[in-house]
């Protein structure tokens, strides 16, 4: 039975016919028996010649049809992807397991069933309580409870409305308060369709082409990136730094305030919820660092005239997992400690994620370059550059925070938690 080729245009080719289109010419114009009668009477030290030239056009014949085909190339091509492709990153999965673990989840959910219930004791939650209340004289506190739950009196229908808001806010953001890696694909339509609505832009399906999130450390003043930071489409600013005669160093262009709800607190205590140090013009966008903060999330965001966006806590729950994995990392692998020595010295704030690392975080789900400035520490320069504080908060892993900006720059692959859905973008840290 003759070998049968696949041709090009999907019909089958035997090698006999192979053989024939080579033998047997019609362009020859010569008849098959001459034909036969002249090969037979040729000089036989040529006829071992003629068999080699024959089976080597047929050889390449076959050697064509093969590479056509892609049998060839394709080796090739998985060949090279086998040699170039990176090795997946080895994870602690020690690490990973305490990094997923929220010490402060059952708390955080007692608080919020509280506030739902209209319940404010406390020093905290009264304190904001208070606060709030001052702009609605006609409200006062009871002892007891209402039928509703509530211990208050909503003689006020302003109040009212504000407390259906409260608690509508809060209760949707509880119920999504759990992790979920893929968040980062959904940070466009979360964030970027609402700032391009209130800018007026179009282009909502795709991401911004540049973003410059300016940090607030003390060695920008060393620098002159002013020009710089503002050559970018979209420039993030974190907690109302101030940059009145800084422009050399950090620019003057703001796209977006950044901040989070300890800075709207502070916010919410003046008149008329004054939080817009760029411009009332500006979009917020903050994450709440306390259940009781939506009292002043609701108030301060009837006031804006641009969008005041809460993250999604889904977002923010990745983003606590990554800081902690580094700040695991740095306390276990570097430090040689071990992790029963974590709780006393770490468990509580100092893996908490700050301000600026989300910052980061938005914007590699938004754009499609980032930029960093202002993310690092000198010992000869101030820990904030439009202050005169020296030391660093004692609230956050800073030196977690830095591995995880060296290895957004350096190696991507080595960050956990992120679905393999999503893309980092470049960063670049200045």
């Amino acid at each position: 039975m003759p070998k049968i080729f696949e041709a090009e245009d999907g019909s089958g080719v035997n090698a006999c016919e192979i053989c024939a289109a080579i033998y047997f010419r019609p362009a020859l114009a010569i008849p098959i028996n001459s034909f036969l009668d002249f090969f037979a009477q040729m000089k036989r030290p040529l006829r071992p010649l003629f068999s080699i030239l024959v089976f080597t056009v047929l050889a390449v014949t076959l050697s064509l049809r093969i590479l056509v085909h892609g049998g060839y190339f394709s080796s090739v091509e998985l060949e090279n992807k086998v040699v170039v492709r990176e090795q997946l990153p080895v994870f602690n999965s020690t690490l990973l397991k305490y990094a997923a673990i929220d010490v402060g989840e059952e708390k955080d959910k007692q608080e919020i069933e509280r506030l739902l219930e209209g319940n404010f004791d406390g020093p905290g939650r009264y304190r904001t309580f208070a606060s709030w209340r001052k702009f609605h004289h006609d409200v006062r506190s009871k002892s007891s409870s209402s039928s509703s739950g509530i211990p208050l009196s909503l003689r006020s229908p302003m109040f009212y409305r504000y407390w259906l808001d409260f608690r509508r806010n809060l209760n949707d953001w509880a119920r999504k308060k759990r992790f979920q890696a893929d968040i980062m694909n959904d940070l466009v339509r979360l964030v970027k369709h609402v700032i391009d609505n209130h800018y007026g832009l179009n282009r909502l399906d795709r991401k911004y082409e540049s973003c410059a999130v300016v940090g607030n450390s003390g060695i920008l003043l060393n620098s002159n990136y002013g020009e710089l930071i503002d050559s970018h489409e979209m420039v993030i600013r974190l907690n109302n730094a101030r940059i009145e005669r800084f422009e050399k160093h950090v620019g003057s262009k703001t796209s977006l305030s950044f901040v989070n709800s300890n800075i709207l607190h502070l916010c919410a205590r003046r008149e008329g919820c004054f939080c817009h140090p760029y411009g009332g013009n500006v979009p917020v966008i903050m994450y709440i660092c306390q259940p009781m903060h939506f009292l002043d999330y609701t108030r301060c965001n009837g006031s804006h005239k641009a969008p005041l966006i809460v993250t999604d806590p889904r977002f923010d729950m990745l983003c606590a997992r990554i800081v902690k994995y580094y700040s695991l990392k740095l306390f276990v692998e570097e430090k040689g400690k071990s992790l029963e020595e974590w709780g006393s010295s770490h468990e509580g704030s100092l893996f908490h994620y700050s301000s600026g690392m989300q910052a980061v975080m938005l914007a590699l789900g938004v754009c499609d370059k980032v930029s960093i400035f202002g993310f690092g520490k000198s010992a000869s320069a101030k820990h904030h550059y439009h202050t005169n504080q020296k030391a660093e908060l004692q609230l956050h892993d800073y030196e977690a925070e830095y591995a995880f900006y060296h290895d957004l720059v350096e190696n991507q692959r080595a960050i956990p938690f992120l679905s393999d859905k999503f893309n980092l973008p470049p960063v670049c840290r200045n």
